[in-house]
């Protein structure tokens, strides 16, 4: 249990859980938030806009060097405004409730089921992909194993 209270401790305190995240963990959370399954949506697109491989490529790692500065923005709001919330808290600190209340909304009802639909569907698709060899996956195949697979 570490510093926090043991189950035993008879000093009638609640239990609870170190708040403890190191650097490598801060960075994996914030790389796997902004890489997310874009990285497994977008490589065929790039390679075809870009018509080689070398060119993807850099393409790639210049993207990277682009999410590498937004996950540091990120790391510096953390430790600017240290509230629980992310999104929410930094956008209340910084323009008021309105803002960040409507912005919880719009990430309710469409940021967050919009990515799960997404990732759904690619999914569906790579699945799909080698039963249907020959053939591109029927749409309703795709699209049934989507939604089988958000609703788990």
């Amino acid at each position: 249990m570490g510093k926090g209270r043991s189950a035993g401790n008879s000093g009638g305190g609640a239990i609870e859980l170190q708040k403890k995240l190191g650097l490598l963990n801060g960075i994996a959370i914030i790389v796997g938030i902004i890489v997310g399954s874009g990285i497994f949506v977008s490589p065929r697109g790039v390679l075809q806009e870009t018509g080689s491989i070398g060119l993807a490529l850099i393409v790639w790692s210049l993207c990277g060097f682009l999410s590498t500065i937004g996950a540091l923005c990120y790391a510096e709001l953390g430790t600017a405004i240290p509230k629980s919330g992310g999104d929410y808290a930094y956008i209340f600190e910084s323009f008021g409730p309105l803002p960040a209340f409507l912005f919880l909304w719009v990430a309710l009802v469409i940021i967050v089921p919009g990515g799960n639909a997404i990732t759904a569907l690619t999914f569906a698709n790579y699945i799909l992909e080698p039963v249907f060899s020959t053939c591109t996956p029927p749409p309703n195949a795709v699209r049934l194993l989507a939604a089988l697979v958000i609703c788990k």
